[in-house]
Formats: structure tokens, sequence, C-alpha cells
């Protein structure tokens, strides 16, 4: 347990007190209409979604992730957070093309990519996904906190997990996305400080990096300095072939959209930036932040390990940087240090009750059950779908146990059937509904069966996680695709009005003629020496 003196409290109420008045003054704000409790009316210059982009990537869960992938692997681990690629990539590339949509979710997207009754069927499934995916993400970071709380003071898991949740809601409840987004400027700029800070202490605690580097030699672990030490091509526990699957992920991905579960979030803070261009640098800017964050983190779990080299378990190691912050920092400090925490935490629980809320309202509620609903009945189902999206998360918070696990399960694994779709749609225009729709049920099953079900069965031995990917892309494919030549192409007036409106990559001669037939582009002819081109 840890001990606070009354400087240490003292951080932590203000800050709390802070986070709560934002609420209050942004009330009026948030319930003038859904596109302000759910997009802050679409008017922030691009540093305001910048700073929530970092704010939202650095939760309670996510140093004990670093942690984790950094204690176990060194700073080959690193590669773990290639995420960040994909954004910068993305926000050059799939974050224009949505931001011109004007959508409100990835859903609604659905619906002005595709038409019919598949495109029906996928706004309805992503946005139930959605709400699950977010009760589910909130009940990890939340026990998370409840983690921490225990190891601090003491307390059962379920206290932190609850606490901290519920005090986040109520500048939610109160400003919906307004209340988050100035939060999240806040709590970044706190965040940040705070990182800096305990991980710079946490080296000079190990000695320095010229003392971490001899005490790492005499370990016989200097190979975790080398982001490179590669145990094989295919062999070990950290292959050649799984960092190529992940450059492959992160680089080809950021021409998708939804290629990681960040994207929708990211997707929320496109639609909330006043311009096209406000969105790609908020994006870019965002994850800029997030490579530094975890580049100070790395270098400070290597002091930790220097410390402690012989811990065993996962969820022991996991705890490394809040360790270095809570056992070498000086009282008085270490209240601010918890209040950065509950800042990182309350960014995370914040965006994603209100990201939840905005798919339970914008299209199960709204689109499916009362299209003609007042804007003032659409912010109070916003903040009824927060408080249902809270109480859930705290059942799914009681489930987890091993933070990495899950998240690897979830950002990951889950994903890898809908990876290769989630790109097709944006840069191919025969792609259609059935094939994305198909794509996402199928790799649902074939998820829980190859890295959970027929292992337990013994059936398969457990996989590497690279292995399990590109298994599902396959398995995957042999679905989707026929499903897709099977099946018509979406009418020509649907592809025709969004590519005009959005103006997407790829492989979309056949309609970008129909669109210049129909008077819709300009066509462009230039003039050379040889005649007309």
């Amino acid at each position: 347990m840890v001990v606070f003196g009354f400087l240490d409290w003292f951080w932590l109420v203000i800050f709390i007190v802070l986070m709560v008045v934002c609420g209050v003054l942004f009330y009026r704000l948030g319930k003038r209409s859904m596109a302000d409790f759910f997009l802050a009316g679409r008017g922030l210059p691009w540093w305001l979604p910048a700073a929530s982009v970092y704010a939202t990537h650095s939760a309670t869960d996510t140093p004990m992730w670093v942690s984790g992938v950094i204690y176990k692997y060194g700073l080959r681990g690193i590669w773990y957070t290639f995420f960040s690629a994909w954004c910068a990539i993305s926000a050059f590339a799939s974050s224009r093309i949505f931001r011109r949509s004007l959508a409100y979710t990835q859903a609604e997207w659905q619906t002005l990519r595709f038409s019919g009754l598949g495109a029906e069927l996928l706004r309805g499934w992503i946005a139930g996904w959605q709400v699950f995916m977010n009760m589910f993400v909130l009940g990890w970071v939340g026990i998370a906190m409840g983690k921490l709380c225990r190891y601090l003071f003491g307390w059962p898991e379920w206290i932190g997990l609850v606490l901290f949740s519920s005090l986040c809601a109520i500048y939610v409840l109160a400003a919906g996305y307004w209340g988050v987004v100035m939060a999240d400027f806040q709590q970044g700029v706190i965040a940040f400080s705070v990182i800096v800070l305990v991980s710079i202490w946490g080296i000079v605690a190990a000695g320095g990096p010229q003392r971490i580097m001899m005490k790492l030699e005499s370990l016989g672990q200097s190979w975790r300095l080398n982001p490179f030490a590669f145990s094989g091509w295919a062999s070990g526990d950290f292959p050649l072939v799984w960092f190529l699957t992940m450059l492959v992920i992160a680089v080809i991905g950021g021409f998708g959209m939804g290629t990681a579960i960040d994207w929708y979030p990211e997707a929320q803070r496109i639609q909330s930036a006043r311009t096209v261009r406000d969105a790609s640098y908020s994006i870019w800017w965002g994850s800029a932040l997030i490579v530094v964050r975890n580049s100070l983190w790395a270098v400070a779990i290597l002091a930790f390990f220097t410390l402690y080299p012989n811990i065993t378990s996962t969820a022991e190691y996991e705890m490394a940087w809040f360790r270095l912050g809570f056992e070498y920092l000086p009282v008085g400090l270490l209240g601010f240090f918890f209040a950065a925490i509950v800042a990182i935490h309350l960014s995370t629980i914040s965006t994603h009750l209100n990201l939840g809320a905005s798919y339970a309202t914008r299209d199960l509620y709204h689109h499916y059950l009362k299209p003609k609903a007042s804007e003032k009945e659409l912010v109070w189902v916003g903040r009824i779908s927060t408080l249902i999206l809270l109480l859930g998360s705290f059942l799914y918070g009681l489930m987890m146990q091993e933070i990495t696990q899950w998240l690897i399960f979830a950002l990951w694994i889950m994903a890898a059937g809908i990876w290769l779709p989630n790109i097709l749609q944006v840069i191919w225009w025969r792609f259609n509904a059935w094939g994305y729709l198909s794509s996402w049920i199928a790799n649902l099953g074939f998820s829980w069966l190859v890295v959970w079900v027929l292992p337990e069965f013994r059936l398969i031995p457990v996989l590497p996680d690279y292995l399990q990917f590109w298994i599902m892309m396959v398995l995957g494919a042999l679905i989707y695709i026929p499903v897709t030549f099977l099946t018509p192409h979406e009418d020509m007036d649907r592809l025709v009005k969004y590519y005009v409106m959005s103006r997407p990559l790829g492989w979309w001669k056949p309609v970008h003629r129909e669109a210049e037939r129909r008077g819709l582009l300009q066509v462009v002819k230039t003039q050379s020496e040889g005649g007309k081109k």
C-alpha cells in the first residue's frame, strides 16, 4: 500500500473537481442538439481533437499493456504499437474520405457507401457491435484502474472499477462530447507532463542510461536494447514474420476504415473537426504524441527490468511503470502522479461512453426506432445510453484478469478477418455490402474457434498470434470473396453519389466514368504538343 499525505490528496481532489466543473460549464452547449452532444457541432480546430486522440489512447490499461510487452520482449516489444503508423497514413487517406461524407458514425457511413438491404443490415450490425465493444473497452480500462487501486490502497478491484468511471460519467452525461473533448485537452497536458516526469525519474532511479545498459549486459540481457532482436524467421517468441505482419497491417491498413478498434474513436474526432484539413492534422499529431509517449515508457520499463529482473507473473510485471512512480516519487508528488493516472483513465472512459452512446442513439434509436425524434429527445436518449454503457462495463470489467491477453485478442485477432475487407470497401468499387457483412460474421466465428475453442479441445495447437492472424485472413477470404462475386454490385446511383461526395482512392474507374457521363465531374483535358490527351 502507498501512503498519501495531505498534498497528495489535495492534487487528486482538485483534479476531480476540475473535470466535473468542465461538464457543468459545457452543459448548455451539449444539450443544444445531437450534433453538439456527439460531435461538438463539427467546429473544432485540429489541436483539440488531436489532444483528444492522444488522451484517449493514454488509458489506465495502456501503461500496463506497454509494460507487459516491453518487460517480456525488450525494446522489440515497441512494435506492438505499430498502429500509430496506421493512424499516420490514415490521416491523409481514409480520414479525408470519411470527413467528406459527413456521417456521424462508421455505421452511418455504411449506408452512404452501400445500398439496399445489405447496407441497412450492416448499419445495424456495426452499431450493435460498437455498443457492445465500447462496453467491453470500458470494462477492461475500468478493471485496470481497479487493479491499480488494489495495489495502492488495498481496495477490492470493483471499487476502483466503479468509482472513477462513475465520476467520469457526470460530465459526459452533462455535456456529451463537448465535455469529453474539453476535458481531454486538460487531461492530455497533465498526463503527458507526468509521463515525462515519472519515466525520467525511474530512469534516474535505476542509475541512468549508462547504468541500465551495464546492468542489462551483466544479466546477459543486452539483446533487450535492440528493437530488431528477432528470434528467427518463424521460430522463437519474437520471429521476423511477426514483425512483417505488423508492418503490412499498419502501412496498408491506413488506407481503410475500421482496420483496428482504434478507428472508431478516431472517426468521431475526424467528424468533430471543422474542416477536412483539421481532421487530417488531428489524427497525425495525435499519433505523433503517442509515438513519443511510447518511447518514454519503453526506456522506463527497461529501467524497471534492471531493478526487478526476475518477475514471471504477467499480472505483476504489467504494473512496472506504475511501480516506478509510486515506489520512487516523494510524498507530495504521489498524489499528482495518481491524479494524472485518473486523468488518462477518465479521458478514455469518457470517450467510449460518448462514442458507444452515439451508435445507440444515432444508428439504433434515431435511424431504426424513431426517425422523427426531436433534438431534445435525442440528447436525452444519448444520456440514457451513456448510463447503460456505464453499467454494462462494470459487468465486463469484473470478468477480466490479464489486460495484455484481452487487448491482443480484441485489438488484433478479432479484427483479422475484416482487415482486408475494411480496405476493400474504401478502394474497390465492386466490393459490396454482402461481402463486407459476411466477413464480419465469418471472422467472429473463426476468431473464437482458432484462438479458444479448437486449442481447448486439442484439435489444433495453441498458435502464435501472427499465425492466428494470417489463418483467419485466409479463412475469411474464402467466405467474403465468393460472396462478393456471387452477389450484384451496389446500385450505380448510390456509388456515383458516394464517389462524388467522398472522392475515394483506388479502383473506381467504372464509377468515375459514370459520374463524368452524368456531368457530375468536370472532364479535365490537357493540351500537349502531340494534341489532346
